[in-house]
């Protein structure tokens, strides 16, 4: 096919994501989306099946958001945020702290998931500070986790390959087991246990250096659509308040109904210190991401000069046309029942997994909420696994966008996609896994 004179001028000038340029394929122009769907310059449409890197969680283009927008843009596009605020920050601060667990009242504003973590592990390495006067220099994370891409967060990403190259940056952290599970999981009570009391032992043994735990609750995201239970989480924030430290949620991922809930700390039923967010805050519209935290962290910062402020800022720090979008996607899960729709696609995912059971190419399918995941057997494991290019080009030449993680094909769609638009892309997913 003739490569149009547009994307040759981005082959020219343009530095993309996560992408090999010497081997990649042309980048597809995309020129319009409409909820589930995308089209591109040739007018072929894709379905979105991971929402577009996870963001766009009611779909493309949403009237009701790009209204919001639009109205904000009249009135305010941007203040400084230092000594100044505003109406859209204002509601949107309260209204997520009102469904968020009681103990989260104070949200600071940054733009991405990256700066969210980054900004909750300056909190929580600065509270010690303050409260203590010591300085706590170690973080607890997890194998195969992913916070980010700026260096604090691939520094808690050192147990994922992706990030090997950047090792010498990194400061000291100690990395568990993540306790991954998945349907037919006989195991998992034992592998609970074990990761358990190994974190135990490591409170106890060096909790006054322990500056904080950081996960993903419920599903690690990049690292390979990881599941894991709600029982682990909350041992997990047992031994975390035993010890009397501090439990970071990264959120980024498993936020706004993507569990099943609007949050996974709702549907594991436990309660962070600090918990970052982003992605689909905004409905897919705009850059923006909260930290939320507790009054006693928030209080520790409190002080007479400025020793003991935060110095963390954004020059986007809580956009108003970011905020109005938030609200807006907020208040489209009352105004279309997106719980119902999202309750429609996990039941339509665990229909399917059924079928998916009977393929002996496939192993270890996971379902929550939205998202259902499952490993390709014979190709290796990690995300720099190589999966057939035949079989990604046949789900592209299907018209259907999925980007899988390594071994791991997941999907991931928007809650307004149709009953006949899941079902078609179930039917060629499966006739791609046969032809494996």
């Amino acid at each position: 096919m003739k490569i149009s004179k547009s994307v040759l001028l981005d082959k020219k000038f343009i530095w993309h994501p996560f992408t090999q340029h010497k081997i990649a394929p042309n980048p597809i122009k995309i020129i319009s989306g409409k909820m589930a769907k995308l089209k591109d310059e040739n007018g072929k449409e894709y379905l979105d099946l991971i929402s577009s890197w996870w963001l766009n969680i009611h779909g493309h283009a949403h009237p009701f958001i790009a209204k919001q927008i639009f109205k904000q843009s009249k009135k305010l596009e941007q203040v400084i945020f230092g000594g100044f605020t505003h109406q859209p920050a204002i509601d949107l601060a309260q209204k997520i702290v009102n469904i968020l667990p009681k103990n989260l009242e104070k949200v600071f504003f940054s733009d991405n998931g990256s700066t969210a973590v980054e900004v909750a592990l300056k909190i929580a390495y600065q509270y010690w500070i303050n409260v203590k006067g010591k300085k706590r220099n170690k973080f607890i994370a997890f194998k195969n986790a992913y916070h980010g891409d700026t260096v604090g967060s691939m520094t808690l990403g050192k147990g994922f390959d992706l990030f090997s190259v950047f090792k010498d940056l990194f400061f000291e952290i100690k990395i568990f087991e993540y306790p991954s599970t998945w349907i037919g999981d006989k195991n998992i009570e034992n592998k609970e246990k074990k990761i358990l009391k190994k974190i135990e032992k490591e409170f106890k043994k060096n909790n006054s250096e322990i500056a904080g735990l950081i996960i993903e609750p419920l599903i690690q995201g990049s690292g390979g659509m990881n599941m894991s239970r709600s029982f682990f989480l909350q041992k997990l924030s047992e031994i975390i308040k035993k010890y009397k430290n501090i439990l970071i949620y990264d959120e980024v991922l498993t936020g706004f109904g993507r569990t099943g809930e609007m949050f996974a700390c709702e549907k594991s039923r436990t309660s962070p210190d600090i918990i970052c967010l982003s992605k689909g805050l905004t409905g897919g519209f705009l850059p923006l991401s909260l930290t939320i935290t507790t009054k006693k962290i928030f209080n520790s910062f409190l002080g007479n000069n400025f020793d003991k402020a935060l110095a963390h800022g954004h020059s986007f720090t809580a956009n108003p046309l970011g905020c109005v979008a938030s609200l807006a996607s907020l208040n489209l899960f009352k105004k279309e029942k997106t719980y119902k729709k999202i309750k429609k696609i996990e039941l339509k995912h665990y229909s399917f997994s059924e079928k998916l059971k009977k393929l002996n190419t496939i192993e270890k399918i996971r379902i929550c909420g939205t998202i259902l995941a499952f490993n390709i057997k014979g190709f290796g494991t990690g995300y720099k696994t190589a999966i057939p290019k035949h079989l990604k080009d046949f789900f592209l030449n299907k018209g259907l966008l999925l980007r899988p993680l390594g071994d791991v094909i997941y999907i991931m769609p928007p809650y307004c996609i149709l009953d006949k638009e899941l079902n078609y892309a179930y039917k060629i997913i499966y006739e791609g896994l046969k032809k494996i």
